[in-house]
């Protein structure tokens, strides 16, 4: 029988190749994105052709009630999610003093009380389910910190801290929860990052690619993954942490 699995922030990056990953090893997908809808159905075209069942849904991660509306709704006539990837967020970067209120909320708004607006909807099916994978993407700046990344990195960290305590919390019910922290990874906001700096912090010397982030992911939502839970695994290329 074909297992679901939900992926936000699925139109570009790691949640695209997270979707391409998934659908090569037979997942049926539903497909998340907030603004870039034309984008999720070029991608949902694409995941078609290998015989896999998709569909997408629309909404903001920070918006609480738009959350439950549209997941309760989809598991309500589509049935319960297999597998949740948490991989939505966003970045607004500034030096601390210089940081406005609005960069403030909307970073933990999206990244931290994302992790809670879209799991607390899903979590009870889950566990009347007896099963599941769920997998949140953290950051090295959530293990780290970062400069000019006080409110990412406290976002991060605290989706570290949310995924350790939940894995507890579910873990009898079959339900494995663990945390993902990619480093430098390949992307419109690394693109024009200097080889130097690449080579000064990373031992592999070199950017790493989305579909190497997805291959984890894809790993952890597996069976041979069942006895891994409340983890945070590192995509890094050797950082020092």
């Amino acid at each position: 029988m074909s297992k679901t699995v939900l992926i936000t922030g699925a139109s570009r990056g790691i949640g695209r190749e997270t979707a391409l990953y998934l659908a090569e090893n037979g997942y049926d997908l539903v497909l998340h994105c907030n603004k870039n809808l034309k984008k999720l159905e070029d991608l949902q075209k694409e995941i078609e052709k290998y015989g896999i069942k998709t569909r997408t849904l629309q909404f903001d991660i920070s918006k609480r009630d738009d959350c439950k509306t549209k997941l309760l709704d989809d598991i309500e006539k589509n049935g319960i999610y297999y597998g949740v990837v948490l991989n939505a967020g966003i970045a607004k970067d500034n030096p601390f003093p210089a940081m406005e209120d609005e960069d403030w909320d909307s970073v933990i708004n999206t990244n931290l009380n994302g992790f809670y607006n879209v799991l607390r909807p899903l979590i009870l099916p889950m566990i009347q389910n007896r099963c599941g994978r769920i997998v949140a993407l953290s950051s090295v700046s959530g293990l780290t910190g970062n400069r000019g990344q006080v409110n990412y990195s406290a976002s991060k960290a605290g989706i570290i801290g949310a995924v350790k305590a939940l894995s507890r919390e579910v873990a009898k019910r079959k339900i494995t929860v663990n945390c993902v922290a990619p480093g430098i990874i390949e992307s419109d906001m690394t693109a024009e990052l200097p080889q130097e700096i690449i080579k000064e912090y990373v031992p592999l010397g070199r950017m790493g690619s989305p579909k190497e982030v997805a291959s984890l992911i894809n790993y952890l939502m597996s069976e041979d993954a069942g006895y891994i839970t409340g983890q945070v695994i590192s995509v890094n290329g050797g950082m020092y942490l």
